[in-house]
């Protein structure tokens, strides 16, 4: 069982500080993960926020336009910054918020900070331009850059004393699993623009689409509907596992996950409706619709559900 330690109520001006600025970068850049972690008591919000500022860092190293050379060598710093951390040899007057915010959510909380360097490796995967033949190949990339985050994410909000709480990392990467998938298929336009295929080659060959999407259209030929909807099967199998996790949360920790993984469940309700829709943009949901499912996910109607399934599951 993992148990979050909720940190001391007096925060130093610049510890404060340093939250406010990764606070700034989530809700400018974030705005899905910001809506979820609203629910939250102030000190896991702060920490999911110097997580999320983190890994935005990382992310936009891989996602810039400076060359792999610089981009691996930049990582590779990033990386040396997150062993300051661990080592505990970040001050609250450094100048890095980023670096101050986390090492202080390193303080407080049992985080598994190996989680990102499982993350610099994914990115580091990005930029060698890695490919994925199959599922298992694209489930080492997804465990990366998001299985680990829901990792670190636990460790933020604890768990409760349930039967099967020594499973909850499992359920967290899993669900992990399950978000990055749903983002792979948002973005398959998108990414495709950048160079990037990330749906396994296999899967693509089976129906068709191994050409690729650089335009508003199907691959002639294919059948991209087909290969949509397998991949929606197959994310909402991840999301039906995943969702375990929330009996094992507290109230607020259960909805702010509860109110993420929500919202990128209604994102893979509208591309399976409209398959084509990720080749013409981006998917999103309005606000009044994310605001409609945080308030599901703070009622407990989501947790109850699946503690429900589980009991019949498992008398």
């Amino acid at each position: 069982m993992i148990r979050a330690v909720e940190p001391s109520p007096h925060v130093s001006a610049p510890v404060l500080a340093a939250y406010g600025y990764c606070e700034t970068v989530t809700g400018q850049q974030a705005r899905n993960f910001a809506y979820g972690i609203r629910l939250l008591p102030t000190p896991k919000r702060r920490a999911m926020s110097a997580l999320y500022a983190f890994s935005r860092r990382v992310d936009d190293i891989g996602d810039g336009a400076l060359g792999g050379e610089v981009k691996t060598a930049r990582l590779e710093e990033t990386r040396a910054l997150l062993a300051r951390v661990r080592a505990g040899a970040v001050e609250e007057d450094d100048t890095d918020p980023v670096a101050v915010a986390l090492a202080h959510t390193a303080r407080a909380f049992p985080i598994p900070l190996r989680g990102l360097d499982e993350l610099i490796d994914g990115v580091l995967m990005d930029v060698r331009g890695e490919t994925y033949e199959t599922w298992d190949d694209l489930k080492v990339y997804c465990r990366c850059v998001a299985g680990a985050i829901g990792r670190l994410s636990l460790g933020v909000f604890g768990t409760e004393r349930a039967r099967g709480a020594e499973r909850a990392p499992e359920y967290a990467d899993t669900l992990g699993l399950a978000l990055q998938l749903t983002n792979i298929l948002r973005d398959v336009r998108e990414d495709a623009e950048g160079g990037r295929t990330y749906l396994p080659a296999d899967d693509l060959a089976k129906f068709g689409c191994s050409a690729g999407f650089d335009g508003p259209k199907p691959p002639e030929g294919s059948d991209f509907a087909g290969l949509v909807h397998f991949e929606v099967r197959r994310a909402r199998a991840l999301f039906a596992e995943g969702y375990r996790l929330l009996p094992l949360l507290d109230r607020r920790s259960g909805a702010c996950v509860a109110a993420m993984a929500g919202i990128y469940r209604r994102l893979l309700d509208r591309i399976e409706r409209d398959p084509e829709a990720v080749l013409r943009g981006r998917v999103s949901l309005p606000g009044r619709e994310k605001a409609f499912v945080a308030v599901r996910g703070l009622s407990g109607l989501d947790a109850r559900h699946v503690s429900r399934r589980t009991v019949r599951r498992h008398p």
